[in-house]
């Protein structure tokens, strides 16, 4: 009874509290420029009433009649004070205008919106968060001359590039990421990356990319090196921007240039070739022993030549679209924004390529390796955003489209034939990779002095990753354009390979209250929320190979126009193609995880804030395979099921020291999942006999690769000056239950590569980043700034000794992790003119020595050798419409190298331990903005 009397009673409080209560709303602009002002703090002085601007610079609450005094505050601007009187039931409106006081850090707290893609807000960004992360925005993308996503992020703190294997953080490699696209998680469009290569990202539809280097329960628990959210662009205004570039790379473009011959022609400039290079529709969904007949063969092979044209390679080019409007609909703003980039580039990679089979002193293979990679890419963005007062609701779709064309020739020792250096093996491969990610996303302010708010957004996503009809001829160079080979064996192989994605859906939904505040406006806040993910997929791996009917004799032939002499050796029935795939050439990939989640932001004070919370994450994972050793191709599938539950607490504190400094600990429990390719039971097989074994038995002791766990320790200072300065020094430390790593494996034949988990490893290091201006020297320099971070890390594996993978030690550092690297840039900005203004910056990046993959059975690691990387980029803004950026890019150009340790037990019989070398090249590029 007394319950009701007291809900009773706080219920006509309420209605008598919403029955006299004054609307006060307004809108606060800058004096000079007349814009709208975000973030600025309305204060309702002897009372605990607050308010902040929204991006429109308007603001909104509720008071009870009375005299008050309001304070308009915001940093970087004098603040202003207003006397009301508000009268029951009568709306009050109190515009005011702030001036500008002076030029420092906090200038940059959002005037408009287009405002948090500029460094110098990310910073603040930075500085006011509780939890540790770090932000790069297109401002500062383009000032680096990034032109994607994953050049970008290695402009963050202990952020590496590798090239063909994505992004490292703390030296810690791909598996060990996690994407989000606007909060809500996403997959990877190809099975040998834990997330899809962030380079077919171009800047255009990026507005701001943040790294989060400790663990929040509202991000997914598959954590470690960190997690990775791309905000897509957003309109901010009427804009409309054309741009063309031209690239030229030393050693790439200009040079002779092996092409397959479907893929010398107007298809092929756009990499339309995957319908024309399709497994022939004759061998149906299932492998059976079905024969190709010469008619069958003539009419799948109209527009899939293997013949190689020669051509030359000549300039990169991209071409960039970007629109967008922004205007008043009822009390709100509808915006919507079209970006379409499209981009080709002519790669070529010379070196050796050599491999050891365990326990054997002389090179299994060693050759000179010609790559001749032609490449696009293509992406189209569309958003649509509405924004009221109270909440926004938005949709995007954008569409990523990448293709490879290959042309790979290894000249010298293949197998064991080493007193044969001139075998030849021509691999012509095509590589296509599709990317539909649509997302809805809303925000909603329940009340409107935002106290309660409510955030939802839901994603669907199709992916696609094909090497169709990977061709590959195997025989002995005759001189430079004739080879002698004979039908059978391994000399005459296609493989067809396709990761289908039939869908990946994940949504979000997240309560979050705002209660108790303090004298100083800060609040307390709960979130309540729920994320997670359903990744649905399979994979065919079919192979044909063209075997010879009765005794076939040597023959020679021109090696760029082999293709008539095939297809008159099927017509005569010399030769036929037949289905040689294996059982297990199809597997099913089910993995549903859902997470619920309650985190709390509490201050203590005005100097101490905790954002404390637990996520609970269910991982339900299914996988149906059929075995190299099932009966037959419809055999009932084998069937792994994975059902874990993860409790996953974590800690982030902020100790306020001042009104610049910070003092930052982070604590959590996370796990590490692997990548499709190391979780599925797939045997990926390269035409010179190497391949990689994915989650198969035979490889192990069961055929289930286990999830790391992850525990997680960071300390961090960091200070920030009025003059955009910056330094923070962090101390990080993680240890990791069963950690997943490359390794190779001793199989009596060629090179295999496989993935397992080790016993446990512990890492630990420090982290340096500064941002100084030279103007604390000399008001002469003013322009002038240097940013730098760096890295130092040691890690230390524990190996199983029971393990089967016959590893060399006990211990050992961790696969894949750099004991340091270094990121900086020097960048000078300068007005040649009023309207012509410039920026130039020097950006260098290098890591530190690395096992690329374990040595088993008496061979030691493979390293990855230290890579310098210098570029140069200029600037130039040209009245308002014209933008020009030059960039040199990898100046230096040292060598990719990856080496054979010293320490290896087998006797090692060969003067070079170098296992793999090349050089990208210096390049060169022109790209030419203009603004309608």
């Amino acid at each position: 009874m007394k319950i009701k009397l007291l809900f009773i009673g706080l219920l006509f409080t309420v209605l008598g509290f919403s029955q006299n209560s004054v609307k006060l709303n307004g809108k606060v602009t800058d004096f000079n420029s007349k814009e709208p002002i975000n973030l600025v703090s309305i204060r309702v002085k002897g009372t605990n009433l607050f308010t902040e601007t929204n991006a429109e610079g308007n603001y909104e609450m509720e008071i009870e009649p009375g005299n008050y005094t309001l304070e308009f505050s915001l940093g970087g601007f004098s603040t202003q004070e207003r006397t009301i009187t508000a009268k029951a039931n009568e709306p009050l409106t109190v515009n005011i205008t702030l001036i500008e006081k002076s030029k420092n850090i906090d200038e940059i707290l959002i005037k408009t919106t287009s405002n948090k893609t500029k460094e110098t807000v990310l910073l603040k960004e930075q500085q006011k968060a509780v939890e540790i992360k770090q932000s790069i925005g297109a401002q500062e993308m383009t000032r680096k001359g990034v032109s994607d996503v994953e050049e970008g992020l290695t402009k963050v703190t202990g952020i590496t590039k590798v090239e063909s294997r994505g992004l490292f953080v703390r030296g810690l490699e791909d598996r060990y990421n996690t994407l989000l696209v606007n909060e809500l998680q996403a997959p990877s469009n190809s099975p040998f990356k834990k997330i899809i290569p962030l380079d077919l990202f171009p800047t255009d539809i990026v507005g701001v990319l943040s790294v989060y280097k400790t663990f929040n329960p509202n991000i997914s628990g598959d954590f470690a090196g960190a997690t990775i959210n791309v905000e897509t662009s957003e309109a901010q205004k009427s804009l409309t921007k054309l741009s063309v570039g031209l690239g030229y790379t030393t050693g790439n473009n200009g040079e002779d240039f092996l092409m397959s011959e479907n893929a010398n022609s107007d298809q092929g400039f756009f990499g339309i070739l995957k319908k024309d290079r399709e497994l022939p529709g004759v061998f149906g969904n299932v492998p059976s022993a079905v024969n190709m007949t010469s008619t069958e063969y003539a009419n799948a092979h109209k527009q899939n030549s293997w013949n190689v044209d020669k051509v030359g390679s000549p300039m990169n080019t991209s071409v960039g679209l970007l629109h967008s409007e922004k205007f008043k609909v009822g009390g709100g703003h509808l915006s919507y924004i079209l970006s379409l980039n499209g981009e080709n580039k002519y790669v070529i990679r010379k070196g050796v390529d050599r491999y050891f089979e365990a326990g054997d002193g002389a090179y299994t293979k060693n050759v000179y390796n010609s790559e001749y990679k032609y490449q696009t890419a293509s992406s189209a963005l569309v958003g649509l955003k509405y924004k009221a007062s109270r909440g926004s609701i938005g949709l995007t779709s954008f569409y990523l489209r990448s293709t490879e064309s290959l042309i790979n020739d290894q000249l010298g020792v293949i197998g064991y034939a080493s007193t044969n250096p001139n075998r030849l093996l021509r691999i012509n491969q095509f590589e296509q990779s599709d990317y539909f990610n649509n997302q809805i996303l809303g925000n909603y302010d329940i009340t409107k002095n935002k106290k309660h708010t409510i955030k939802a957004g839901v994603s669907y996503v199709k992916t696609a990753f094909s090497q169709p009809d990977r061709k590959s001829i195997l025989g002995n160079r005759v001189n430079d354009t004739d080879i002698t080979m004979t039908y059978g064996g391994n000399n005459l192989n296609r493989q067809y390979l396709d990761v289908k994605g039939n869908y990946y859906m994940s949504g979000l939904v997240e309560y979050n209250w705002k209660f108790s505040e303090n004298e100083n406006g800060k609040s307390n806040k709960l979130s309540i929320g729920y994320n997670g993910f359903r990744n649905n997929l399979y994979s065919t791996y079919r192979f044909l190979a063209g075997s010879p009917i009765g005794s076939q004799p040597q023959f020679t032939t021109n090696l760029n126009d082999v293709n008539e002499v095939i297809a008159n050796d099927v017509a005569l029935g010399n030769v036929v193609f037949k289905e040689e795939s294996n059982p297990d050439y199809k597997v099913k990939l089910d993995h549903f995880v859902n997470a619920g989640y309650a985190n709390m932001f509490w201050n203590f004070g005005s100097k101490f804030e905790v954002n404390f919370g637990v996520r609970v994450e269910n991982s339900d994972r299914k996988i149906k395979y059929r075995s190299l050793t099932s009966p037959s191709f419809t055999a009932p599938y084998l069937k792994e099921n994975d059902l874990r539950l993860d409790v996953l607490p974590s800690v982030n504190t902020k100790y306020i020291i001042n009104d610049d400094s910070n003092l930052r600990f982070a604590a959590s429990k996370t796990i590490t999942r692997p990548t499709t390719m190391e979780l599925l039971p797939i045997t990926y097989v390269n035409p010179d006999g190497s391949s990689i074994i994915g989650n198969y038995p035979l490889t192990k002791k069961t055929n289930t690769l286990k999830d790391s766990k992850n525990y997680n320790i960071d300390l961090k200072y960091e200070l920030f000056t009025d003059k955009k300065d910056m330094f923070a020094i962090g101390l990080f430390g993680k240890s990791i239950s069963k950690p997943i790593e490359r390794i190779f494996i001793a199989t009596g034949g060629a090179q295999t590569t496989s993935f397992d988990n080790s016993k446990s490893a512990v890492l630990y290091g420090a982290e340096l980043e500064f941002i100084f201006q030279f103007e604390r020297l000399s008001s002469q320099l003013e322009n002038l700034s240097l940013g730098f971070n760096s890295s130092l890390m040691k890690t230390r594996v524990s190996i199983d000794t029971q393990s089967n993978l016959l590893e060399n030690s006990s211990s050992r550092d961790l696969q894949g992790a750099s004991n340091w690297l270094i990121n900086s840039d020097l960048k000078y900005e300068f007005d040649a003119s009023k309207d012509i203004k410039n920026t130039v910056s020097l950006v260098y990046g290098v890591y530190g020595k690395r096992i690329y993959a374990i040595g088993t059975a008496g061979l030691d690691n493979i390293y990855e050798k230290p890579f310098n990387k210098l570029d140069l980029v200029w600037n130039t803004k040209l009245y308002k419409n014209i933008d020009i950026k030059f960039a040199a890019d990898n100046i230096l150009n040292p060598t990719y190298q990856l080496e054979l340790g010293k320490n290896s037990k087998t006797q090692i019989n060969e003067p070079s331990l170098t296992m793999k070398d090349y050089k990208r090249g210096v390049g060169f590029s022109l790209n030419i903005g203009y603004t309608f």
